[in-house]
């Protein structure tokens, strides 16, 4: 599903992601972890082919995401990143329905209707965008990136401004695209409901992998604990 080598994102004279290799698998589901600033968010935009490499490789689905079969790769991804890509001056089921005929989807209005119930946000239907709080938004944004059903799915920080409950449906949405065999990358400082839908932990530290590994036995208090001593040790990969 996805293949990296030496991947490296420079901005000027700093390396926002240094020479990374990684592959993920069909169905695997990924969390992504870092310190603020160690190159998270930045691997998700090339993956999504919103920014192109510095160096090195990157193929999804065999393809480049930036490259000439870019629109073919983007077709079956879903980004949700710090921007939700939503229209304040549209209604939340036009943002939806929008959204939905750019995909092709079958049905725009329907699929729209059953992702504002997804994330409990039908009654909320008629109202413009730029009147709706930060959760609601986000809320949104995450029926927005799945109500397409893509093969890919690329999370960067989904739980903010998420109540509780928004928290677990977004966790059983999450579980539900896992058994049907989806990919998801995911960035959190979550933990907890990170390692309730993932199966492996990738961790990034000044621009490098320095830890990949199961998440089976993983506790959040255990995780953390490996968390720190990898991110005290960006220099070298600690064995999984």
């Amino acid at each position: 599903m996805i293949e990296i080598r030496g991947l490296s994102k420079h901005y000027g004279p700093i390396a926002a992601v240094d020479e990374v290799d990684l592959d993920i698998g069909r169905g695997e589901s990924v969390l992504l972890l870092g310190p603020n600033g160690a190159g998270k968010s930045t691997l998700l935009r090339m993956l999504a082919g919103l920014t192109r490499p510095t160096s090195g490789t990157l193929r999804v689905f065999g393809g480049s995401p930036a490259g000439s079969a870019g629109s073919a790769v983007r077709r079956r991804l879903g980004l949700l990143s710090h921007q939700t890509f939503l229209y304040d001056h549209l209604t939340a089921i036009e943002n939806l329905e929008f959204c939905a005929r750019l995909y092709g989807v079958e049905h725009p209005d329907q699929v729209a209707r059953t992702a504002l119930l997804d994330v409990q946000l039908e009654d909320r239907a008629p109202e413009l965008v730029q009147g709706f709080s930060r959760g609601m938004q986000q809320r949104l944004a995450i029926a927005r990136s799945t109500l397409h059903r893509p093969d890919l799915i690329l999370f960067d920080e989904p739980h903010t401004g998420l109540d509780r409950e928004a928290a677990r449906r977004l966790s059983d949405s999450l579980l539900a695209l896992r058994r049907e065999g989806r990919t998801c990358v995911m960035t959190t400082h979550d933990f907890s409901s990170g390692l309730a839908v993932t199966d492996r932990i990738v961790v990034l530290a000044s621009g490098r992998k320095v830890l990949d590994r199961p998440s089976t036995d993983l506790d959040a208090e255990a995780l953390d604990r490996l968390f720190h001593e990898a991110t005290r040790r960006p220099a070298a990969v600690l064995p999984a």
